[in-house]
């Protein structure tokens, strides 16, 4: 059941709400209060009997406060009339409350238990940080509080809002028109450096800020944070903060080391070097902890000096780091700590060792530090910085700049080997998926190209595909999936095998492509992110007996077409939509090649960001290949040894080379016949006089029985007209067609059965059988291997 208020109003009962905490009154037309939350009670101290119809004004601290005259507000800051006589300083919404008169207004507290907004919460832990000065402002750029770090870092002479005066040293302008900017866009300013001015304790200040909402999700203010940026050498600590942001922008981990180096000098002294372990160089994951330089067999992969080229004497670039006897102070190198040494320290610890002097210690060094890179328990690698000269020694500033940059960088390493091992992982998977690199058939010779992505860009799922069919014909397939790595491999995998099953039930290009696109469909359902499912395709069926290619595409790039006598074009295939659109039907391309033509497949990584110029550039790269004298290989090499972006492409870069054959007129034979049962007698004495006439008298009684099984059904099952036609290369080929579109089916004929037992028959005297739709109806194949001569 639920309570009643102090106003003698039924409350519901209590449930968990974003405005637990908020206090609540709603008030009438003339701004009389009518209802009184407990909240209110709880923050106030009055209680529901004392609020009823006093006006909402009444509680104002200050009469003469905006919110008393206007009595509306969307957020509000002032001060409430406490119970017992102090202010309670709060954030005030006034809202509509439905359709009536009467409106809701909501209290919250600037300080106070149930003041638990995630920005409130960030901004007092900020607050009460004691190296970190912070202010907070309100939506006006006046100063709310600040802490004790805020009021340390203020000039001895400054006058008030001297932090908004502040000018930034890039050109930004006044901090107060950052923080305005800040305020109204709700962006966020990071590490700017702002001039003190001269006579100032410190040179600089890195100001970032960024802006508080309140917890009814208004805006009500900004908070900045500074630090101080001290001259450390021709660079800023603000400088090297922001700078910073580079390390990790490779993938490589050397050129990561490098981005450190670059960093540490000059921000932080003269010299700087970076030592991997073997581990890290071989490309393999550290063990967890450090195991001692004998286990990590160091190598230095960075240098720079402020002075120009690294001094001679030191350890170089690609030599192994001499190894160093463990001591006390060497220990931070375990535990991850900052190293602090000076010349005398350093000495020591190298066990004044000329050799290890020369090899580690600059001319003139009388400070340094060393940091390892360590990230998540693994030990990625060591960096050193140097001072000599006039420098002054490294303070706490430096040796936290140094832990931070050396924290970030074995972060960047970290997250190149996490690519790293999943790009291999996806490489391997991809090509253990490809089919063999060449291929030769009865139809057409092949020879396929696959390069993976390279730079920052994962393993897409591009893929080629060469496959027998039918009836000596063969397929041939490249496809393109959405997105990279794993999960593109893997949706490879489902395309191509899909492909397969599609093409051994000799569909045509177009149904296949249909199909596909209905499994494309499915996959997006599954999939947490459809839009990531999807790709192109283009899939291709040579005849070598007719010469005929017929071809579809699902919007994939048409081939090139070199002809025998080195003509090169592109083949006009009717574009269909990518994989997955669907409600779109697809087109069959039928062409004629003639013997010796070469078809070039590829996905649009080949071409790059400008298919117009990519296209006519492999239009030149294969007219001066004399394709038809060379090696299939050979011209995949070529073509991609002159595309100018495939040494490190951005996308994947399949190629399938064809080179098509023919079946010559004289190795086949048709014949036609009506739907007459005195035909199959006929069509027993041509084939036998055809066999006779190839020379294939140990095909003779096998192939009589073929062909008086199939041509007997068909005359009785199907009608007229029958054709059949035998085709000789390695194999025997038998084909059956007729008008009906009824696929025979094998089936285990019982004893008593006095038929079904033909097929069974057919496909004991064969090496393989089948049957395809045609555009007339259907044909049955079968094959027969030939005893070699």
């Amino acid at each position: 059941m639920g309570s009643r208020d102090e106003a003698g109003r039924a409350d519901r009962p209590s449930r968990a709400s974003p405005l637990d905490g908020l206090a609540a009154a709603l008030l009438d037309a003339e701004g009389g209060i009518t209802w009184w939350s407990r909240a209110a009670h709880e923050l106030l101290g009055w209680t529901g009997q004392e609020m009823a119809r006093r006006p909402a004004r009444w509680l104002l601290a200050d009469a003469e406060d905006a919110f008393c005259r206007t009595e509306r507000a969307v957020v509000h800051r002032t001060g409430l009339r406490h119970r017992a006589g102090h202010v309670v300083e709060a954030d005030i919404h006034i809202a509509g409350a439905g359709d009536s008169d009467q409106r809701l207004l909501l209290a919250l507290p600037l300080e106070g238990p149930d003041s638990c907004h995630q920005d409130r919460d960030i901004a007092r832990a900020l607050l009460a940080q004691d190296s970190i000065g912070v202010a907070q402002f309100d939506m006006k750029m006046r100063l709310v509080r600040t802490n004790a770090a805020m009021d340390a870092l203020r000039p001895r002479d400054a006058e008030d809002g001297w932090l908004c005066r502040l000018v930034a040293r890039d050109g930004g302008g006044t901090a107060r028109a950052a923080f305005e900017h800040v305020a109204a866009t709700g962006s966020s300013v990071a590490a700017r450096v702002h001039a003190l001015g001269p006579g100032a304790a410190a040179s600089a200040l890195s100001l970032s800020c960024f802006r508080v909402d309140g917890a009814l999700g208004v805006p009500v203010g900004v908070l900045v944070e500074a630090t101080r940026v001290p001259e450390t050498g021709p660079a800023r600590l603000g400088d090297a903060y922001r700078t910073a942001f580079d390390i990790g922008q490779s993938l490589d981990v050397v050129q990561v080391a490098q981005d450190l180096t670059a960093v540490l000098v000059p921000a932080l002294g003269d010299h700087a070097a970076v030592d991997f372990p073997d581990d890290v160089l071989q490309g393999r994951d550290p063990a967890y902890g450090y195991h001692g330089q004998e286990a990590a067999a160091p190598r230095r992969v960075a240098v720079k000096s402020a002075h120009g080229a690294w001094p001679g004497p030191l350890v170089q670039v690609g030599e192994e780091v001499p190894r160093v006897g463990e001591s006390p102070e060497t220990a931070a190198k375990s535990v991850g700590g900052v190293l602090v040494a000076d010349a005398a320290l350093a000495r020591r610890i190298l066990g004044n060792d000329p050799v290890l002097l020369r090899k580690f210690m600059p001319e003139g060094m009388h400070d340094s530090l060393g940091c390892p890179l360590y990230r998540g328990g693994r030990f990625f690698g060591y960096a050193q910085v140097y001072r000599s000269g006039t420098s002054p020694p490294f303070d706490d500033t430096d040796i936290e700049l140094m832990h931070d940059l050396c924290a970030r960088t074995a972060t960047a390493i970290d997250n190149a080997f996490r690519f790293t091992r999943e790009h291999q992982t996806a490489v391997v998977l991809q090509r253990s998926l490809l089919p063999p690199s060449a291929t030769r058939s009865v139809a057409a010779e092949t020879a396929g190209v696959y390069v993976p992505a390279g730079g920052a860009v994962s393993v897409g799922g591009d893929w080629y595909d060469a496959f027998n069919l039918s009836s000596l014909r063969v397929g041939l397939v490249v496809g393109d999936v959405v997105g990279h790595g794993l999960e593109a491999a893997a949706t490879m995998a489902r395309l191509r095998t899909a492909v397969q099953t599609l093409a051994d039930l000799d569909l045509p290009p177009d149904e296949l492509l249909t199909r596909l696109d209905d499994l494309v469909r499915r996959m997006q359902l599954e999939a947490d992110e459809p839009d990531t499912v999807g790709g192109s395709c283009l899939f291709a069926v040579y005849d070598p007996v007719d010469r005929t290619c017929r071809m579809a595409s699902a919007g994939h790039p048409p081939p090139a077409l070199v002809t025998p006598d080195g003509d090169v074009g592109f083949v006009p295939v009717a574009p269909g939509p990518l994989l997955g659109v669907g409600d779109n039907p697809f087109e069959v391309t039928t062409v004629t090649l003639p013997p010796g033509s070469t078809l070039v497949c590829y996905s649009d990584g080949l071409l790059g960001r400008d298919v117009v110029q990519g296209s006519a550039h492999l239009r030149s790269v294969l007219a001066g290949q004399r394709v038809a004298d060379r090696a299939l290989e050979a011209v995949g090499r070529a073509v991609l040894a002159l595309t100018p972006h495939a040494e490190h492409p951005t996308d994947d870069i399949t190629v399938l080379i064809a080179r098509t054959h023919a079946v010559p007129e004289e190795s086949t034979a048709l014949w036609e016949y009506p739907a007459d049962p005195a035909a199959v007698q006929q069509a027993r004495a041509q084939v036998n006089a055809q066999l006779e006439a190839w020379g294939l008298h140990e095909l003779l009684f096998s192939t009589e029985l073929i062909v008086s099984e199939l041509v007997t059904n068909a005359i009785r099952y199907a009608g007229e007209p029958v054709r059949l036609r035998l085709i000789r290369d390695r194999v025997l080929v038998c084909e059956v067609s007729d008008p009906s579109s009824t696929q025979p089916r094998l089936r285990r004929a019982l004893a008593s059965d006095e038929g079904g037992r033909g097929l069974f028959l057919v496909a004991q005297l064969t090496t393989r059988w089948g049957s395809r739709y045609t555009d007339r109806g259907k044909t049955i194949w079968t094959e027969q291997r030939l005893t070699p001569p």
